[in-house]
């Protein structure tokens, strides 16, 4: 039986006395494609900073294995205008996601290096090293934030709204990357999207939040669901 890299069990999570999310039980097993569904202000966001641990639970609990604690987990945050601007190199952008591993030390080692140019070689970006972010394009900005999480961990990576921005080919080639992350090498996603129709193809589990959990199972069983059938409206499988 996998040991879950993140157990909740009837957690909330919320700001000064007012809960966004309210009791959510699920776990992230190693290997698992989450997709977190919700309509706007259903707490999506919220929870993704529970899981990350920067709020801590109203209620309920959180647990987070031991290697997680260790190794810590890969976060795509929502991309800003600001953060789409940003004057520094491909390669600068991938190594500082080392920084955890860093601690105080001014410099990175030989190991953080290397791990960098290995997961700009995963993501097909080694040749765009020493191209400024900036003048990237959207799909290639996200596969540079996506080496850079992987140097943070190897065992869970957090994307929320990822797809946000980019033209529809482009985003299924995002889809494909972060497929082949999962299926291929056994990264653990959870990714937070709008998009419920192109989630239930790319995720295994779906997670569906309205402030609580609506649902939390297979996308098969979501497909067949009243919940799945009324925001899939009828989708042909």
């Amino acid at each position: 039986m996998k040991q879950p890299l993140i157990e909740c069990s009837g957690a909330g999570f919320g700001y000064e006395h007012f809960d966004v999310v309210t009791d959510v039980t699920m776990e992230i097993l190693p290997g698992d494609y989450i997709g977190v569904v919700g309509e706007n202000g259903a707490g999506k966001s919220t929870l993704i900073k529970g899981l990350l641990g920067l709020l801590k639970p109203t209620s309920g609990s959180i647990v987070m294995a031991d290697d997680l604690k260790k190794t810590g987990i890969g976060y795509l945050p929502q991309q800003t205008a600001a953060q789409k601007d940003f004057p520094a190199t491909v390669w600068e952008v991938v190594v500082s996601g080392t920084l955890s591993r860093a601690g105080y030390r001014p410099f990175y080692s030989k190991e953080e290096k290397r791990l960098a140019e290995l997961n700009m070689e995963r993501l097909g970006i080694a040749d765009l090293r020493r191209k400024c972010y900036r003048d990237l394009s959207g799909g290639q900005q996200q596969r540079v934030l996506i080496a850079r999480a992987l140097c943070a961990t190897e065992k869970l990576l957090i994307l929320d709204e990822p797809i946000t921005g980019l033209d529809p080919s482009t985003a299924q080639e995002f889809y494909q990357v972060v497929r082949h992350l999962n299926r291929d090498e056994g990264v653990a996603i959870l990714m937070v999207s709008h998009d419920i129709q192109n989630m239930v193809h790319q995720a295994k589990k779906i997670l569906h939040l309205k402030q609580k959990v609506l649902f939390y199972g297979s996308v098969e069983d979501y497909r067949k669901s009243p919940l799945g059938q009324r925001f899939l409206g009828g989708e042909e499988e």
